[in-house]
Order: structure tokens, then sequence, then C-alpha cells
């Protein structure tokens, strides 16, 4: 197939666009530097992905089968408290730039819309610790979420309605890996093994992760399909921050994270910060398992961080 990836140079498109070549496909990734999608074996697109005029004509001249959106726009520190502020761009991008690329893909005749959700935070912080993709998104997010929250409902609700095409999003968990904070020289790793990154209170906050090699993968097979809809792509064991900070820090060499009371953490890391540690839900890979046939090649956190931090 003739396949664009909007944002093919990114953490997730860099470990896509070769396997999609390796599968025999014919890959466009668009960027702001055309020798990084050079270097990935693809055909560079190079534009402002919020140009309306520019996207639709690389669309077209592009004739994909498939769109994918992995448009993000990350950089300087991660900022629990103010999230929306670090998201800002990422957010624009994920509701006018989706836009614009969904417009592109619908006038070009694109048979099929992949697009880049997330899950975790964004759960429901009420009843069990895991949510599947039946569970409500969270309907009383932090204050400091809140725009990043509504951006992720707008993908969800635009991209599997939209006439005339195919759409899928993957809720991707909390990435981990090469090119990622959680990864050899992340901001996050380095924080962890320097004792900067404590349990905020009973640390009962549950994470979902996916390796970004396995998150990779799922992309592809969700490319190759014809499912349509919502689908979370996490490994199969939700895991509160109590056990997996420690666990990370013991790969590390480091040793074991402070612990804080919440009325601290509060003050240094806001309202998000301390529900991302104490009050977040999992997310459960089952539906993905069923209807895409995907399983994660690192099947917990456990056998990934391990491989990804050890030695």
């Amino acid at each position: 197939m003739r396949i664009l990836i909007a944002g093919g140079t990114g953490a997730l498109g860099r470990r896509l666009v070769p396997m999609l070549v390796a599968r025999g496909h014919e890959v466009f990734a668009t960027t702001r530097d055309a020798a990084k999608a050079e270097r990935l074996g693809a055909t560079a697109v190079v534009l402002d992905p919020l140009d309306r005029d520019a996207v639709r004509a690389a669309v077209r001249d592009a004739a994909p089968d498939v769109v994918v959106h992995q448009l993000t726009a990350l950089s300087g520190t991660f900022d629990l408290k103010h999230f929306d502020r670090f998201f800002q761009q990422t957010n624009v991008l994920r509701t006018r730039g989706l836009d614009i690329l969904l417009d592109a893909a619908v006038a070009a005749g694109a048979r099929r819309f992949v697009a880049q959700g997330y899950t975790g935070w964004s759960n429901a912080r009420t009843g069990g610790p895991v949510k599947t993709e039946a569970d409500p998104l969270d309907p009383t997010p932090t204050r400091a979420s809140r725009e990043s929250l509504a951006a992720i409902r707008h993908i969800e609700a635009t991209v599997p309605h939209t006439p005339g095409i195919e759409g899928i999003v993957l809720r991707y968990g909390s990435f981990y890996g090469p090119d990622n904070t959680l990864g050899k020289g992340g901001e996050m790793a380095e924080m962890i093994a320097k004792r900067r990154l404590p349990v905020v209170g009973a640390g009962t906050g549950v994470w979902s992760f996916i390796h970004i090699d396995d998150a990779a993968r799922a992309t592809v097979l969700a490319i190759e399909s014809d499912r349509t809809g919502v689908y979370n792509i996490v490994d199969d064991e939700p895991v509160p921050v109590r056990e997996w900070l420690p666990y990370v820090a013991n790969v590390l060499g480091a040793r074991a994270p402070m612990r804080v009371p919440v009325w601290l953490a509060k003050m240094l890391i806001g309202e998000h910060g301390v529900s991302m540690m104490t009050k977040v839900r999992g997310s459960s890979n089952a539906k993905a398992s069923r209807e895409l046939g995907w399983k994660p090649s690192y099947p917990t956190w456990r056998d990934g961080f391990r491989r990804e931090f050890a030695g």
C-alpha cells in the first residue's frame, strides 16, 4: 500500500516507518526536516502540518491508501504542574492539525485513517483499577489537564465517525524505550536514577506502559486491518506507581525512590501530578488482542524495563 505518516520522524514514527518499508509498503513521511525522513528510507514530505493548503496538496500528490496521524510537539522539561501548557502545541496538532489532515485524506480518496490517541490519566478516576474502551473518559479532569483531555476527546469523536473513510484511534499507554523520556538517557530515567522522582503518598496511581516498538507493531496491524473504532495499546500488566518506580530504580542500580506526602507533592507538581501518582487508572489490552491479533513482545513492564535499562 501507499502510506503517508504525518509525524513520521517522531519517536514512534522513527520505529514505524522501517517496519512498514520492510513489509513492502511505499511510505511517505511528513517532517520539517527532509534529511530526517530520507534517513528512514521513506519519501520525505516537508511541510507545516497546520498549513491547510500545503497538507491538502501533499496528501493529494502522495495519493495514499492509508494516512496515519502521529503528530506531536513535545520539547523541554516535562511539566506535570502545568500540564496543558506543556502539551499546548500537541493539543493544537490533535485538534486543528487532525482536522486538516483528515479532510485532506478524505479529499484524496484515502481508504483508511489511523490516529494516535492516549490512555492512562485520561481514564475516569473512579471504580476499579483497570479500564476498557467501553469505560468513559474522566468526566472531572484536573484543572491542569482539561485542554489535553478535550484534545483526546476530539480525536475519538472525530476519526471513527468521519464519513467516507475507515477511522481507527490507537490509545497508546505511556511509552518507554529508545528516544523516550523513560528510556536510556531519557529525562524521566535520569530523574529516577538521581532520586528526583518520588513515590507520592501511597503510590496508588495505576499506570499502563507500552514499549515503543510494541506500539509501532500494533500500528502496523492497525494500518493493515479493516477495523475501526478505539483500541487500547498497552502491555498486559497495569501497575501502581509504588511497584514500577522502585523496580526501575533497582534496574538502574539507583537507590530506592524517596517518599513524600501528598500535601508536599501538590506544592511541587500540582493537582495533576498528584493525581497521576495516586489516583489514575490503568487500561486493558484485551480488545486489541482479540480484534487486531496483537500481542506485545514485552508482555509486562518488568520484561521491558529490564531489557531497556539492564547492563
